[in-house]
C-alpha cells in the first residue's frame, strides 16, 4: 500500500516531512499482522492512524473495535474488554462479549492505554501472547483472533520505571512504534487542514464560505496549537460560524485566537509566559496579576473578619500592611504595551488596579470584549458590568 492510498483511506491530511514518515510506517506496517504502539499527543490522529493501519490490513473486512482505556471506569474496564458472565455482579443480569471477543478475526484499538490499570495490564498480555481471555465471573478460557494496536499521548518508559505500566506488556506492544508529530512540527500542514475542514463543515451546514485569506493563515502558523489537529478543527468550524459569510482575515484570526493563547499559558506550568510578548514584560504581567489577586484576597479576608465579629484586627491590618511594604518597594519598569502601567502598584486600591488592568485589557485587544473577558478571566457579563460601574466606556472614546 502506497502512501496516497493510505491518505485516501483514511483521510489523512498532510504533505510535511513529519506526516509523511508517518504515512511511509503506515504503508509498510498495515499488512503485516503484529501489533503496533502509537504516540502522539492528544489530538494529533491517533485514530486516523489506527484507521489506517486497520484499513490496510488483512483484516480489513472484519470490525475494528476502538475502545478509550481512559473514559473507562476502573470497576468496570474488565467487564467490558473481557465481557461478563451472568451473575457475575449485581447488574450483571445477562452474560454478555467483551470488545475483545467482538473484534475476533478484526483489528482493536486501545486508546490512552497509559491510563489502563495494572491488573487489566495482565490479561490484555494473555491476550496477546496467547489469544487467551475469560469473562469477568467465569472459569471457562475462550479464545480470540485479534490485531492489537494501542496508542498513548503519555511516556510509558517513565510509566514503566515509575511502576504504573507492565515492562513485558510495553515491549509486547510496542513491536512497532509510530510517533505522530505534534501540529506545532507540522506547520506546513495547516493550510491543507484549513481548507479541508472549513469546506466539510461550511458544506455540512449550509454555510456560505468565501475562504481564508495568506494572512490568516500565516497568523495561525504563530500559535502553539496545544490540542493539535483537534484544536485547528474545533477553531475553523468556530470562526465560520461567528464570521457567517464572510473572507476569515488576518485580524478576526488573531482577535480569535487571543483569548486561547492567554487561556493556554495560564493553565501550562510548563509554558508561564505569553507566547507573542516578551518573556520580560509577559512576568511582569503575571506577576502584576497576582497582585491583584492578592489584594482581593486580603479584602475579602478583612472584610470576612469583619463579618464575624473579630475583636482583634490587629493580624489583618499586619498583613494588609505587609502587603502594600512589599508592593511599594518591588516597582516595575513602564513599557508601552504592557497591560498595566508601571508605576508602583502599592499606591492603587484594589478599584484602581482592577480598572487599570480592565482598561489596559480593552486597550491591548483593540477593545474586543470577548478577547479582554477570556484574558482578565471573567465572564463578558461581568466585564460589561465593570466598565458602566468604573466609567472606563467614556474614557476609551475620549482616548480614541
Amino acid at each position: 500500500m502506497n502512501i496516497d492510498l493510505v491518505k485516501q483511506k483514511a483521510g489523512i491530511i498532510g504533505e510535511s516531512e513529519g506526516i509523511n514518515q508517518v504515512l511511509e510506517m503506515v504503508a509498510q506496517v498495515a499488512s503485516v499482522d503484529i501489533s503496533v504502539l502509537i504516540n502522539g499527543e492528544s489530538g494529533t490522529g491517533k485514530e486516523l492512524v489506527s484507521k489506517a493501519l486497520h484499513l490496510g490490513s488483512k483484516r480489513a473486512s472484519s470490525d475494528l473495535v476502538i475502545v478509550n482505556c481512559g473514559a473507562i471506569p476502573e470497576g468496570i474496564i474488565e467487564s467490558e474488554l473481557f465481557g461478563h458472565k451472568k451473575g457475575a455482579y449485581t447488574d450483571a443480569s445477562d452474560s454478555r462479549k467483551g470488545y475483545f471477543e467482538t473484534a475476533n478475526k478484526g483489528t482493536i484499538f486501545l486508546d490512552e492505554i497509559g491510563d489502563m490499570p495494572i491488573e487489566t495490564q495482565v490479561k490484555v498480555l494473555r491476550v496477546l501472547e496467547s489469544g487467551e481471555f475469560m469473562r469477568v465471573g467465569d472459569s471457562i478460557t475462550k479464545k480470540t483472533d485479534v490485531r492489537v494496536l494501542a496508542a498513548t499521548n503519555k511516556d510509558l518508559g517513565k510509566l514503566v520505571r515509575e511502576g504504573k505500566f507492565r515492562q513485558d506488556l510495553y515491549y509486547r506492544l510496542k513491536t512497532v512504534t509510530i510517533n505522530i508529530p505534534p501540529l506545532r512540527h507540522r506547520k506546513n500542514d495547516i493550510r491543507l487542514l484549513v481548507d479541508r475542514f472549513a469546506l466539510q463543515f461550511s458544506r455540512s451546514n449550509n454555510i456560505k464560505y468565501k475562504g481564508f485569506t495568506p494572512e490568516s493563515i500565516k497568523e495561525m502558523h504563530n500559535y502553539h496549537w496545544p490540542g493539535n489537529v483537534r484544536e485547528l478543527r474545533n477553531f475553523v468550524e468556530s470562526i465560520l460560524i461567528l464570521q457567517k459569510g464572510e473572507r476569515i482575515t488576518a485580524e478576526m484570526v488573531s482577535n480569535q485566537l487571543a483569548g486561547d493563547i492567554l487561556d493556554y499559558n495560564q493553565s501550562n506550568d510548563s509554558l508561564p509566559v505569553v507566547v507573542n510578548r516578551d518573556p520580560d514584560q509577559a512576568e511582569r504581567e503575571l506577576i502584576l496579576r497576582q497582585l491583584l489577586f492578592l489584594r482581593q484576597d486580603i479584602e475579602d479576608l478583612k472584610l470576612m473578619m469583619k463579618e464575624s465579629s473579630f475583636s482583634d484586627l490587629n493580624s489583618s491590618r499586619s498583613i494588609n500592611q505587609s502587603f502594600d511594604s512589599t508592593i511599594h518597594n518591588n516597582e516595575i519598569i513602564n513599557q508601552d504595551d504592557n497591560l498595566i502601567k508601571g508605576e508602583a502598584i502599592g499606591a492603587f486600591n484594589t478599584k484602581d488596579l482592577e480598572k487599570e488592568m480592565i482598561i489596559r485589557t480593552l486597550e491591548h485587544f483593540n477593545n474586543n470584549r470577548r478577547a479582554s473577558a477570556k484574558s482578565l478571566d471573567m465572564s463578558e457579563r461581568t466585564l460589561y458590568r465593570k466598565i458602566n460601574d468604573y466609567g472606563i466606556e467614556k474614557k476609551i472614546k475620549k482616548d480614541n
